[in-house]
């Protein structure tokens, strides 16, 4: 039998180590945690406030949407949603890898610079419009999850097709809005080390790139309809219909979808929206489109003014004049509840009803607009 002070010293001895096992994991936490602060971006303050203010689209201290469409939850009674989160039937990662491809390099010169126009979808929304001899480089996010933490929030269902430091010389670099799919601050701080070229962002937005280390000459910001020359192009930024927000506070930045124009070609690209009458306004103006790359996934019944259901992007794409269709925000992250091949096979359906030439690349797939893979359903053989 053991004696009292031997049983004594092991409570002791056990107690030491649970508080260390403690302090472990406090810790733990706590370095896990330490770029969740700087993950939040920064506030609009001085020069870049006062601009804010001045816009149309701003009042009571944040951005609207012109029509006031609501960016909450629809109600639906009966129906929990972190329920079918956690318990739904539906298939939302694949069952095998998703294929990758490298893109090869290519010389944007030569005879046919001035008429080039190819994209290069990364996964996700992140894609290289490459243009006329120019670079244009869109939400690029490379991180495993598109979340404030390195813990928890969505995770990449594959990799990046090329590594960041990889990508070509980038002549712009475009952000739709300051969620944390489509901007990312390690993506961020690794192409101002890589790269030269300038931020283009809507309004307010560059508070976050300031906080985060990019130099005052690489930002411009722009509100809808305001544009900037990039050596022969001009982007522009257009009306989108979202809304915004990195923590508690919502709606401090505004949100846009872009125009790139080169002297011949023209690409659209959504940003993230619901479906409103303002894209018929923006291909009345801007188009036709040689391309448009279009929001196709996350969207649900609870939330229908702030994501285009698949059917709602074709006909947004019909409003714009567009050309080719190449659908984006879809195959990367889960962020909604369908089904992970859902999306592009209601898109492919539609587009097929409704005449809509379409190209669906696997992600790192070059695809030369005035040449587009046949679509060959690659996802179905994976999904």
């Amino acid at each position: 039998m053991r004696e009292p002070d031997e049983r004594a010293l092991d409570r002791a001895v056990g107690g030491r180590l649970w508080r260390m096992a403690g302090l472990a994991a406090v810790a733990g936490l706590a370095w896990a945690a330490r770029d969740v602060p700087a993950q939040l971006g920064g506030r609009l303050a001085g020069a870049r406030a006062e601009r804010a203010a001045r816009s149309p689209r701003f009042r009571d201290g944040t951005f609207h949407n012109p029509s006031g469409t609501r960016s909450t939850m629809v109600a639906d009674p009966g129906r929990n949603l972190v329920k079918e989160l956690i318990f739904g039937k539906q298939k939302r990662r694949p069952a095998a890898a998703v294929p990758l491809l490298r893109p090869a390099e290519v010389a944007l010169s030569g005879d046919d610079a001035h008429t080039e126009l190819s994209v290069v979808w990364y996964g996700h929304a992140s894609t290289l419009v490459e243009i006329e001899g120019h670079r244009v480089l869109l939400d690029p996010v490379w991180s495993d999850r598109c979340s404030p933490s390195a813990l928890v929030g969505p995770r990449r269902i594959h990799e990046p097709p090329v590594r960041l430091d990889e990508l070509p010389r980038l002549d712009a670099i475009l952000i739709s809005h300051d969620h944390y799919d489509h901007l990312d601050m390690a993506t961020v701080r690794g192409l101002l080390e890589h790269q030269s070229a300038p931020f283009l962002v809507p309004l307010g937005v560059g508070a976050h790139l300031d906080r985060w280390g990019v130099p005052e000459h690489r930002i411009v910001e722009l509100d809808w309809a305001e544009s900037h020359d990039v050596g022969g192009l001009t982007i522009t930024a257009t009306a989108a219909q979202h809304f915004s927000g990195r923590g508690l506070r919502r709606d401090g930045t505004l949100w846009s979808s872009w125009v790139i124009a080169g002297a011949h070609r023209k690409v659209f690209y959504t940003g993230d929206s619901g479906y409103f009458d303002g894209y018929a306004g923006i291909g009345a103006e801007h188009g036709p489109f040689d391309v448009t790359l279009m929001q196709i996934g996350a969207y649900d019944r609870a939330w229908p003014t702030i994501h285009m259901f698949p059917e709602e992007a074709v006909a947004a794409h019909l409003d714009l004049r567009g050309g080719l269709f190449v659908p984006v925000h879809w195959a990367t992250f889960n962020l909604a509840l369908h089904d992970w091949s859902e999306p592009v096979d209601r898109l492919w359906a539609e587009a097929k009803a409704r005449d809509v030439r379409l190209a669906v690349p696997r992600p790192g797939e070059r695809v030369v607009v005035d040449e587009p893979p046949a679509v060959d359903g690659w996802w179905q053989a994976v999904a």
